[in-house]
């Protein structure tokens, strides 16, 4: 069953507005239109808007998927760059979540820090007052 751009859009959460740009970016080369030349989802094409989603939400620039895109319309000769880009793609990620277990890190700490001041009912329960430091000579 083929659906129209605002079927699509209610079924993926998108916009038409975004789908319409992700069109024109190059992203949507395999959506076909019918003979009145309105667009025409079919099932796989979901698959697609959601693997840019995705792509999108790890950070990766509009012009990086396209790219990959045009890769997978060329065919099996660019498997290794598709593979490439993935696992450049999961180092990144791996990187930022790194950078985002720090950051609970120091949220943990501020928690803990204004669980035990409440609890105390003054913050005089902790050294001189002063919250916790959270690096090298800085206080939050």
């Amino acid at each position: 069953m083929k659906c129209s751009i605002s079927d699509a859009a209610k079924r993926t959460g998108l916009s038409p507005h975004t789908i319409r740009y992700y069109e024109k970016e190059g992203l949507l080369p395999f959506v076909e239109r019918n003979a009145n030349g309105i667009r025409e989802f079919k099932e796989s094409d979901f698959e697609w808007l959601a693997l840019i989603e995705c792509l999108k939400g790890t950070g990766m620039p509009i012009k990086e998927i396209g790219a990959f895109i045009g890769w997978c319309m060329e065919g099996d000769g660019t498997l290794q760059k598709r593979l490439d880009m993935f696992l450049k793609q999961r180092r990144e990620l791996e990187r930022k979540m790194a950078e985002l277990n720090q950051f609970m890190d120091k949220i943990d700490l501020k928690i803990h820090y204004y669980q035990t001041a409440v609890a105390a009912g003054t913050e005089a329960i902790h050294q001189n007052g002063c919250e916790p430091v959270l690096s090298e000579n800085k206080t939050a």
